[in-house]
């Protein structure tokens, strides 16, 4: 009886470890993007807050709301993963429990036999007269064994029962606060549905003023497409030129378009490749305000904003920084967009535009993380905005897929 009921004990505490550690792993994942979205929330509403100070367009306060919809409902859906997971975790111990209640029975039961057993072979005859009463020396032997086995079993039946009242107490704990923290979750997403409403709300009333003066908002929209496209088209020229000069420089043609590399450009073009989706972002925090590619406007259907790279609005005076080992191989001003800093990483291309500041030259080598400048303003909204490139050669790519957790 003993035996099997370790085995038991034993195999289910093998499957709870294992369910516990992947269950632990993909809660604190949860957990984790559960907090990045609170804190991309804070950010988009320190930005609604100043637009309301300075009196920014409606255009711009609905594109922020409806960023921070997106990211409330982002926000919703993650605590709802989260809050079904500790739904599970509590049926899991729920069950175990009522396992280990009936396994402890069965201990209690089978450890009262004995005591009982033991007490009626006491009565009836002492150990002294039990052993003097074999026939020969190895009965007594045998008897004595017998004896010290049934002493130790005993006493193992006693520590098991103590230890599977300890592991249900544990448990009954674990549940009382798994319960907690889902409660405490659930009462967080009503909130959060809550506000989430209101700003659906707000943006009705916003996007109802917008089409009101449908016409006026396009207009808007296609300056700002216009001045995007023009600081790309300078970025684009700027980038062939820095090609072609770099491929000077080693006696090789005046290719514009892809560079000649050395032994040591391609290795580091390579590490480059190699961590695809691991890089840095260029600010230590900071929010995409615009993405890559051409999508629609999020109340004026009709437009569409293109953009080759990445805008992120950050802090004021924020230290922006190199995503990778490279080397400066371009520093200009650009017409309505600061200055802007060319990286080169082997044929990769790093751009960081809009800056205030710089405090690095032509040709200088930088590392990972290193400070090259410090952010501006942008034209169309005023706030501190870094626009982010990456190319190969003249191909440009998706930051996204590149920087980590972008």
């Amino acid at each position: 009886m003993n035996n099997k009921i370790i085995k038991i004990v034993l195999v289910s505490c093998c499957f709870l470890m294992a369910f516990a550690g992947f269950s632990q792993s993909e809660k604190e994942k949860l957990e984790q993007r559960r907090l990045e979205l609170r804190q991309e929330i804070r950010q988009i509403n320190s930005l609604l807050e100043k637009n309301v100070k300075e009196k920014q367009s409606v255009l711009t306060q609905v594109e922020d709301i409806d960023r921070r919809i997106k990211a409330t409902e982002n926000l919703i859906k993650v605590t709802n993963q989260e809050a079904n997971l500790l739904t599970r975790e509590i049926n899991t111990n729920t069950n175990k429990i009522a396992e280990l209640r009936k396994e402890l029975e069965v201990l209690k039961e089978d450890y009262a036999k004995m005591i009982r057993k033991s007490y009626k072979s006491k009565s009836q005859q002492s150990r002294i007269m039990f052993l003097l009463s074999s026939e020969n020396f190895l009965q007594a032997y045998k008897r004595m064994q017998y004896m010290k086995q049934y002493a130790n079993y005993r006493e193992q039946q006693g520590e098991e029962i103590k230890s599977q009242t300890l592991a249900l107490q544990e448990l009954n704990k674990k549940l009382v606060d798994q319960k907690k923290e889902k409660e405490k979750l659930l009462t967080e997403n009503r909130e959060t549905q809550s506000k989430l409403l209101k700003d659906k709300k707000t943006q009705e009333a916003l996007v109802a003023q917008i089409q009101a003066k449908a016409g006026t908002f396009k207009k808007q929209l296609a300056t700002r497409q216009q001045e995007i496209s023009r600081i790309d088209a300078q970025i684009e020229k700027l980038i062939r030129e820095a090609i072609a000069a770099e491929n000077a420089k080693k006696g090789k043609s005046s290719n514009t378009s892809t560079f000649e590399l050395t032994p040591e450009a391609k290795e580091l073009a390579d590490n480059f490749t190699a961590n695809k989706g691991k890089l840095p972002w260029p600010v230590k925090s900071g929010n995409v305000s615009m993405r890559f590619g051409v999508h629609p406007h999020p109340v004026v259907r009709t437009t569409t904003i293109k953009s080759n790279g990445v805008r992120i609005e950050t802090n004021e005076n924020e230290a922006v920084k190199s995503i990778f080992n490279g080397q400066v191989i371009k520093i200009q001003a650009i017409k309505g967009a600061n200055k802007a800093v060319m990286i080169a990483h082997g044929n990769y291309i790093s751009v960081y535009n809009n800056l205030s500041s710089v405090s690095v030259q032509t040709g200088d080598k930088v590392t990972t993380g290193q400070t090259i400048g410090r952010v501006g303003h942008a034209t169309s909204t005023g706030r501190p905005t870094v626009f982010f490139y990456i190319l190969k050669n003249t191909q440009y790519l998706d930051p996204a897929t590149w920087v980590y957790k972008m």
